[in-house]
């Protein structure tokens, strides 16, 4: 079966205008922080990463009807069933039915302020020199991508100019299949908003994302 993503919306055309919301303004309805919590509080359970987590959340058949936490929940519910860790059926009837998998980890609430403040560094230590240096020309890749990846589809194939090298870190896509960490040398890249979006592009625009080596190519 082919993956696909369906939050790679960046550059598309019919989903409306972006409506900036108050800054300030985090929830919609009561359970929004419950499902914030929840999410944290599994994922830090090491049962998956933060990259195979994006990964359920794009694959979702009905993302795109979907409110930000309800796309969280929806993903949360779906690794728990992958893994064992639930079954449909006790969600279905909101009682346990199995006997639960010990966890990895627990969180503890005492523990949040410091683990959310500590964060999860991706940074590891390089161990070949960097390919490119700021003020390269390089071109991103093409052709389909069959899981998860953080090179938007808008920004495939097109040459833009390495503005800073950040250092090796954790691989979005291996890890998110679950094949390992594999750390690349990762860069910031900007584009020219004509080279992404010819001559509809506004004046003077650009844009940067971030890329592995393995997104790159001298141009």
């Amino acid at each position: 079966m082919s993956y696909t993503t369906h939050a790679d919306l960046g550059g598309r055309e019919g989903f409306g205008r972006v409506i900036p919301e108050p800054e300030g303004e985090l929830w919609h309805a009561a359970w929004e922080p419950k499902a914030l919590a929840l999410t944290l509080a599994m994922g830090a359970t090491g049962s998956w990463n933060i990259d195979a987590s994006r990964s359920a959340r794009e694959t979702l058949r009905d993302y795109a009807s979907l409110s930000y936490y309800q796309i969280w929940l929806a993903a949360l519910a779906k690794l728990m069933v992958e893994r064992g860790l639930v079954t449909e059926q006790e969600m279905a009837e909101a009682r346990v039915q199995i006997e639960p998998k010990p966890l990895a980890r627990v969180l503890r609430a005492a523990d949040v302020p410091a683990v959310l403040a500590r964060g999860s560094a991706t940074e590891r230590p390089a161990t070949t020199a960097a390919r490119f240096a700021v003020g390269d020309l390089v071109r991103t890749r093409t052709g389909r991508v069959d899981h998860h990846t953080r090179l938007p589809s808008y920004a495939a194939g097109r040459i833009g100019t390495v503005e800073r090298v950040h250092g090796t870190h954790v691989f979005a896509d291996t890890n998110a299949q679950g094949l390992g960490e594999r750390p690349q040398w990762l860069y910031a890249v900007r584009f020219d908003g004509r080279e992404l979006w010819g001559d509809e592009a506004q004046p003077g625009l650009s844009v940067s994302i971030d890329a592995w080596d393995d997104y790159l190519e001298p141009a």
